[in-house]
């Protein structure tokens, strides 16, 4: 996830909303860098939010499904589900590299991307665009809450179950480590598809509000509409960076990890330099 989120990140906004803002004319510019660069925008876009989706299914199987949990949740298992969703992604996006033309030509060069009228009046086209949103976030919306209802509603029933155990046994429940790891795994799961659902609701407005009144002319940059389409870009973009923080905040083997990244370069730089100073 946090690998997906971060590609999101260096393909829409390092390599494609900061050049373009900043450096305009560079060789990102040229309408076949510009093509590939917003298929991989829509790849890895649709990789990060499907593996949220298989994350939140990872955590339903390993809280509520025992029995499935040692053959599903393994190493193995996630390896597959992951390449699969990212192998998925890049497929399924591959449309979007053929549906943009260049503004302008120079020394039969082509410069820059905009939409080919095709797009809004083909219903082969309207009909990818209507899937591409129903795929992304509409389903992951459903599948989310209805996991997360799930996995809270068993993760309930066994506190209460579990309480009435230790009662019976006259067993203190104020330091349970069961317990404490439920809701642990409780604030991990709200807080990533909470984040999730609440920084996608935008672009699922604008989104609709385009389709049901088919108005795609913005007219300037104090265009309501204009506003509106960038800050449902904006914050569907921040949702990518917001798993990882989480990730860092709130489990402490991803902690752990991170300290290794950053201690292994010195680690080596000082078994180098170690027997020179002897």
């Amino acid at each position: 996830m946090a690998v997906t989120d971060l590609l999101v990140i260096i393909t829409a906004v390092v390599l494609n909303r900061i050049p373009g803002i900043y450096f305009p004319g560079s060789f990102l510019s040229i309408t076949l860098i510009c093509s590939i660069s917003i298929a991989l925008i829509y790849a890895a876009r649709v990789s990060s939010v499907w593996l949220t989706v298989t994350f939140t299914f990872d955590r339903f199987v390993a809280i509520c499904c025992q029995k499935l949990k040692t053959k599903y949740c393994t190493e193995k298992t996630a390896a597959v589900v992951v390449g699969l969703v990212c192998a998925l992604g890049c497929v399924a996006n591959i449309p979007w590299y053929f549906i943009h033309e260049p503004i302008y030509k120079i020394d039969n060069v082509s410069w820059y991307c905009r939409l080919k009228n095709i797009r809004y009046t083909s219903p082969a086209w309207t009909a990818f665009d209507w899937i591409d949103h129903l795929l992304t976030p509409c389903l992951p919306f459903l599948l989310i809450i209805l996991l997360n209802v799930l996995t809270v509603r068993h993760i309930l029933v066994a506190s209460r179950a579990r309480r009435r155990l230790q009662v019976h046994n006259n067993k203190e429940t104020h330091h349970d480590p069961e317990m404490e790891s439920r809701r642990k795994s409780i604030v991990l799961l709200f807080t990533i598809s909470g984040s999730f659902i609440l920084l996608w609701l935008t672009y699922v407005i604008q989104f609709l509000y385009e389709r049901l009144t088919n108005d795609y002319k913005v007219q300037g940059f104090s265009d309501p509409k204009f506003i509106l389409i960038e800050s449902a870009n904006m914050l569907q973009l921040f949702s990518c960076c917001t798993n990882t923080f989480i990730y860092a905040v709130t489990q402490s083997k991803f902690r752990d990890q991170l300290k290794t990244l950053v201690q292994y370069p010195m680690h080596s730089i000082w078994k180098f330099v170690k027997p020179l100073q002897e």
